[in-house]
């Protein structure tokens, strides 16, 4: 089981910066998009780490390595970055599965955007951390990540922004590493609605407020 993240906070470019870590209980199977820890494997934990905007750093799987490092986190994990302030985390619940999103569309873009429209990439971000208590197939998990995406894009465009999310979101999905494998995680499926409408509603209640990057309210 994937329970509560808890919420610490590192000294960096002198700044006090926050940062949310999950400890699975056991060894989770994972997939995701993540700088860190992406792809399909077993993971132990995950973090997602609050940065400045004018975060500049060309390796974040090193950054990354170096934070779980620093909070004794052993094994495999999954790292996530975000300009947005993670204490602002929202949760939902649905049917079982546990969904946690950092919400900043900052930033919003269109997927299909022609080459000239699309912005530099910034960490301004939407990312999403979900929890399936059913072990999934890869194919289920895969299948998984895009009904997360779906469910994001949904709320994005209920917000009234003319985008499918940011340059930068990332989508981490976990699930136990044993059982039976549960064949789909679309968005009818027995795991992929319940897993939809919990991304839908974090999202959604995420982006409700403009969401104004970390580093610009301290340094107001």
């Amino acid at each position: 089981m994937l329970g509560e993240p808890f919420l610490t906070s590192r000294r960096e470019a002198g700044w006090d910066i926050p940062l949310l870590i999950w400890r699975a209980e056991v060894p989770l199977l994972a997939v995701g998009s993540a700088p860190l820890g992406g792809g399909i494997g077993v993971r132990r934990w995950v973090v997602n780490a609050t940065v400045p905007m004018s975060y500049d750093r060309d390796d974040p799987a090193a950054h990354l390595a170096e934070l779980a490092r620093d909070h004794d986190l052993d094994g495999p994990g999954v790292g996530l970055l975000t300009g947005v302030d993670v204490t602002e985390v929202v949760r939902r619940a649905d049917g079982g599965v546990r969904v946690w999103a950092t919400v900043g569309l900052g930033t919003p873009v269109w997927a299909a955007a022609p080459a000239p429209e699309v912005p530099a990439q910034r960490v301004g971000t939407v990312n999403i951390v979900g929890y399936v208590p059913a072990r999934l197939s890869d194919a289920a998990l895969v299948n998984a990540v895009a009904t997360a995406t779906e469910a994001k894009a949904q709320a994005i465009w209920e917000l009234g922004l003319p985008a499918t999310g940011t340059a930068t979101d990332a989508v981490t999905v976990l699930c136990p590493a044993d059982g039976e494998p549960a064949p789909y995680g679309g968005p009818r499926s027995t795991w992929g609605a319940p897993l939809a409408r919990a991304v839908h509603a974090a999202v959604r209640a995420g982006g409700v407020d403009t969401v104004v990057p970390w580093s610009d309210r301290r340094a107001g």
